[in-house]
């Protein structure tokens, strides 16, 4: 395998690989609970990328893995995707001003409060009983939760982007009564649109590695298509305790970056 060479940048054949597989695992765990970028952004860091074209080229490469599983959840009849479009929008908007914001922003004080946010996440989904595949009574209408929820969320992808997924799918389980692989399935689309809308805003400040980031990409999509599918067939026995795996796995993270 040839070196791969993104403008100044150039990335061994070993060190491509190793995003590769590191983006491959990332797209799978990314379709099923979310959290991707625990794996891909550490992973462009330790390769020598500098923080912001990391951050950007983790955009690039997250679009693909985030389109795949929305497919094949569409595909399984788990989601409408032509019903999302309004709020993939919104999620989209939310993550342009997130991402253009965040210079000015008290990102410190989020940063700090976000692993004990994801711990939460983690032991409602670990411990709350009744968490399932079915649906449950809804919290807010569809049309409160596109207006106001989506678009939050979108924002906070723009502006910081760890726990995205995990957000949206408690939120869909929380506030819209899905059941765990409806939400899941819901995440999908709206993810995407955040990464368009991060990516877009990252583009003004700095150029993503575009080569690295579509062969990581190509490898997302096979992670992410592997497993949407094994998610469509077990449901929540699969993704309850991957979600909490991850969010627990990305709060100690965060928490080490601390101390």
């Amino acid at each position: 395998m040839e070196n791969l060479t993104d403008l100044a940048f150039v990335v061994s054949s070993e060190t491509l690989a190793l995003l590769i597989v590191a983006a491959f695992v990332a797209g799978f765990v990314d379709s099923i609970a979310g959290g991707g970028g625990l794996i891909t952004v550490p992973a462009l860091l330790l390769a020598g990328v500098p923080p912001v074209t990391a951050l950007a080229t983790n955009k690039v490469q997250g679009l693909f893995g985030a389109a795949m599983a929305a497919i094949n959840y569409a595909r399984a009849g788990h989601v409408d995707l032509a019903r999302q479009w309004a709020s993939a929008l919104l999620s989209f908007a939310g993550a342009v001003c997130g991402a253009l914001l965040a210079a000015s922003l008290p990102t410190d004080v989020i940063r700090i409060g976000l692993p004990f946010l994801l711990i939460a996440i983690a032991l409602f989904f670990a411990f709350k009983k009744g968490l399932g595949d079915l649906d449950r009574a809804q919290r807010m209408t569809p049309f409160l939760f596109g207006l106001t929820v989506v678009p939050a969320i979108g924002f906070y992808d723009g502006m910081l982007g760890p726990g995205t997924g995990a957000f949206f799918m408690i939120a869909f389980v929380g506030l819209a009564g899905f059941g765990v692989l409806k939400a899941t399935a819901h995440t999908k689309l709206l993810n995407f649109a955040s990464n368009v809308g991060g990516l877009a805003g990252f583009l003004l400040v700095t150029s993503p590695l575009w080569a690295l980031g579509l062969a990581m990409g190509a490898a997302q999509i096979a992670g992410a298509y592997i497993g949407s599918k094994l998610a469509t067939k077990i449901g929540a026995g699969l993704i309850k305790p991957v979600l909490v795996v991850t969010s627990t796995a990305l709060a100690v993270k965060l928490l080490s970056e601390w101390l």
